[in-house]
This record gives structure tokens, C-alpha cells and sequence, in this order.
């Protein structure tokens, strides 16, 4: 026998959870474990069913993955990304993370690391003075877009790409949650945030089309990672991808991908400013294995405390939720979900539940030290997804923010500004109201 999936208390008329979402996701997410397993929502009219336990989250995304497409948040964003990894279902997913997926494998990425992430990294901290003042969050913002702008586009192709790049995607983040859970008859009006948010992806997608057809018309291998979609082949079919699909991964690859790092540096550092303690070991750390110099990528397996901290910050700045749509009838938790339901996964929920973390609100690095993490069960901690759409830079974000960390770290401390009060404000990601910090240099 199921069971009904139990309804969230709150809900609105016409306009369901959609008011307690947009006003204070957290807190909703946060709430839900105490209602059930799996229970319900409403954005406006549609129910959508969320589960809150590892298991089921783990086969939602895992074990069952292939009873699942992508659900609402992606319809909603197919406009900006097309057909690329983040939207599309079925064997053209499969196809394109083929072809996809080795551009982020350990070679390219150490390449990345040595020609891209670490040069940045050491001109930004180098461009810093004593007793600066700096708006940390749009450094890292800037930083972060640039690098995923060099590593897709060589320096010839690449300049408007770039400018458009740091001009329009922060204002599709802005935009992005109202956009993903507004009722669609929103979606049409002509309020500041649509009108915003549409011109920005037009610029966007409009630019980087014209980037690749340059590049196919150039032919060379400019040692970039549009160089290598364009080359790529299936290897069942031997096909490559059109301009049309190369546009799309590009644009999922930049828009998914660098608001997470950047978010994750922000509050790396705001964190170390907060604790004393912790920051003390980041840099006896920095300073055992780096010695003043910038950090490449042959140094990150020494870096065992920075990783903590890392896992740390993704535990609790994760996105929201990941939205899946069943393809057929299916028992989550002893729950009948039938064809064509929306189902969320929130790692937010998962990441602090205080079932698999203790005092979840806790900065602790050391909920990651070696041996600590044995017992956690499959599910409950999966920033990047999990199952076979696995985000694609699982590997590649740790990479990059390792490499910022420490070579930042090795140079500076990072102090917050006295009376500045710093707070989390949901856009794409859990990104700080402002992060104005002074830089502090520290003994070579």
C-alpha cells in the first residue's frame, strides 16, 4: 500500500509556497524534514514533491536515475541554454556528456590549472596593496569568470567573449531564482527583472554564437576548450557537434559553473575572517607546502586542511535544489509518484539536516578530517549532484578553488571591514550581500 505525500503547511491561494519561497527559501527548505520523507509543495498551481532523506535523494539521482528527466527550473532556463548538459533528456544527453566530459578530465584540467587558474590567481593577489579595501565578492565574481573565459576561449578569439561575459552573467544570476519559480504567466510580464534578465542572455548567447563560428572557420586548436568541442567526435557515430550544440554547452559550461566558485571563495574567506583559529592552520598550511609561492595543481593533494574548508563552505552555500521530472509511475519511500511529477532534491535540506550533521549552522572543517566522514550515508552530502548527470566540473570547481585559496593565502589575510554586516541572500546560490574586506599582508 502508498501512501499520499504529505502537503507543506503555508500554502497560498493561487500562488501556493510560491510567496514563502521567494521570500525566505531557506527557512522553507529548512522546515521541510520536519513534514516527511517526501512531501509538497506548490509553485502557484503545480505540486511539486521534494524528498528529504539521503535514500531517496539517492535514488532519485542515482538508482533510478533513468525514471527521471529534468523538471521545471530546467524548462524554465532551457531559453538560455538550448539543448546543452544542464536541460536536455534522454540519448542527446547521453551523447553530448560523451563528448562533453572528457574536456574536464584530470589532463585538461591540470592544464587549466598551470596555464589558467593559477596565473590569474597570482596577478590578482599581486595587484593588491596594503590596507586596500577591496569588494571581495565581485573580485572573486571577476576572477572566476575570467578564468572560465580563457579556458573556453583563446585570447584571440575571446575578448568581446569576456567583456560580454563579466558584463551580462551576473545579471542573469541576479534575475535567475525569481525567473525559476515564478508562475510562467510572470515570465511574460514586462517588469525591470524580466526585461533584464532576457536583454542579458540575448547579449550572451548572441556573442558567444558568433565566437564559434569564428573558431570553426578558423580551424586551429587554440588549446582551449571550445577548440576541443569543435574537434570532438562521437565515438559511436563518429558525428561531431553542430555550431548550434558547441553555443549550447558553451553557454552551460559558463553560466553553472563559475557563480558556485566564486560564491565559494567569498565565503572561504569571509569564514576565515570569523574564526581565528581556522585561519591560523589555512595559513601554517599554505606556508608548509607553498612557501610564499602561488599554489599549482601538483600542491593540492598536500593541501588536506584547505580541502576541509572547502568541503565546509560547498556543505553550506549549495544550491537549492535539483529539479527531476518522473517519466513513469514510481514508490519513493512507500510515496506513489505518478508519471509526469515534478520531484526536487534540496541540498540545502540535505546539507544541513542535523541527523548527518551535528549543530549544522557550525563552521567546522573538521566534519571532513580523515575517518569522520565514514558513516555518512549516500545522499546526504552531494554539492554536485550525484548518478549520471554528476555535475561536469565536480573535479574542476575543488581544482579552482583550492588554487585561488591558497595562492591568495599565501600573500594576504583577508579582514573584514568593522560594522559591515554580512548576510546570505539567495540568487543562483547563497551569495553574500557585500563582502567588503582589507587586505592584510603577511610575513614572507
Amino acid at each position: 500500500m502508498t501512501n499520499e505525500p504529505r502537503a507543506v503547511p503555508g500554502r497560498w491561494p493561487v500562488l501556493g509556497h510560491t510567496v514563502a519561497l521567494l521570500r525566505d527559501p531557506l527557512k522553507l527548505f529548512g522546515s521541510l524534514p520536519a513534514h516527511g520523507d517526501v512531501v509538497t509543495l506548490r509553485l502557484g498551481p503545480l505540486p511539486v514533491h521534494v524528498v528529504t532523506s539521503p535514500e531517496l535523494s539517492w535514488q532519485v539521482l542515482a538508482t533510478d536515475a533513468d525514471k527521471f528527466d529534468k523538471g521545471l527550473v530546467f524548462d524554465k532556463m532551457r531559453p538560455l541554454f538550448g539543448d546543452g548538459l544542464a536541460t536536455s533528456n534522454g540519448e542527446h544527453n547521453r551523447r553530448q556528456r560523451r563528448m562533453v566530459m572528457p574536456a574536464f578530465g584530470r589532463a585538461r584540467i591540470e592544464g587549466y590549472a598551470e596555464n589558467t587558474m593559477t596565473t590569474l590567481a597570482d596577478e590578482l593577489a599581486s595587484s593588491w596593496q596594503p590596507g586596500e579595501v577591496v569588494e571581495f565578492d565581485q573580485r572573486m565574481q571577476d576572477l572566476v569568470l575570467t578564468i572560465a573565459g580563457q579556458t573556453l576561449f583563446s585570447t584571440t578569439l575571446g575578448d568581446d567573449v569576456l567583456a560580454e561575459i563579466r558584463r551580462s552573467i551576473p545579471v542573469m544570476l541576479k534575475y535567475v531564482l525569481v525567473r525559476a519559480f515564478s508562475p510562467k504567466f510572470v515570465e511574460r510580464l514586462p517588469i525591470p527583472a524580466n526585461r533584464r534578465f532576457d536583454a542579458a542572455a540575448a547579449r550572451l548567447r548572441d556573442v558567444i554564437g558568433k565566437a564559434v563560428v569564428a573558431a570553426r572557420k578558423d580551424g586551429a586548436d587554440h588549446g582551449d576548450l571550445l577548440s576541443m568541442l569543435l574537434a570532438v567526435r562521437d565515438e559511436d557515430t563518429g558525428e561531431g557537434m553542430s555550431d548550434r550544440q558547441v553555443h549550447d554547452e558553451v553557454i552551460t559550461i559558463l553560466t553553472t559553473g563559475a557563480e558556485t566558485t566564486a560564491v565559494a571563495l567569498a565565503w572561504f574567506f569571509h569564514e576565515l575572517g570569523q574564526h581565528r583559529g581556522v585561519e591560523r592552520r589555512f595559513h601554517a598550511e599554505v606556508d608548509d607546502v607553498l612557501g610564499g609561492r602561488p599554489a599549482r595543481f601538483e600542491d593540492l593533494p598536500e593541501l588536506g586542511y584547505t580541502h576541509q574548508i572547502v568541503n565546509e563552505i560547498v556543505r553550506r552555500t549549495p544550491p537549492l535544489i535539483l529539479m527531476r521530472r518522473a517519466r513513469e509511475d514510481v514508490e519513493l519511500g512507500g510515496v506513489r509518484i505518478p508519471a509526469g511529477s515534478e520531484v526536487a532534491v534540496s541540498q540545502h535540506t540535505l546539507h544541513r539536516d542535523p541527523r548527518w550533521f551535528p549543530d549544522p549552522g557550525r563552521f567546522d572543517p573538521d566534519r571532513w578530517a580523515p575517518g569522520r566522514t565514514a558513516e555518512l550515508p549516500k545522499g546526504a552530502y552531494i554539492p554536485f549532484g550525484a548518478g549520471p548527470r554528476l555535475c561536469p566540473g565536480h573535479v574542476f570547481a575543488p581544482t579552482e578553488i583550492g588554487i585561488v585559496a591558497a595562492t591568495i593565502g599565501a600573500r594576504w589575510r583577508l579582514v573584514p571591514v568593522p560594522g559591515k554586516k554580512v548576510h546570505a541572500q539567495l540568487k543562483a546560490t547563497m551569495q553574500p550581500n557585500r563582502l567588503p574586506m582589507t587586505v592584510v599582508p603577511r610575513p614572507t
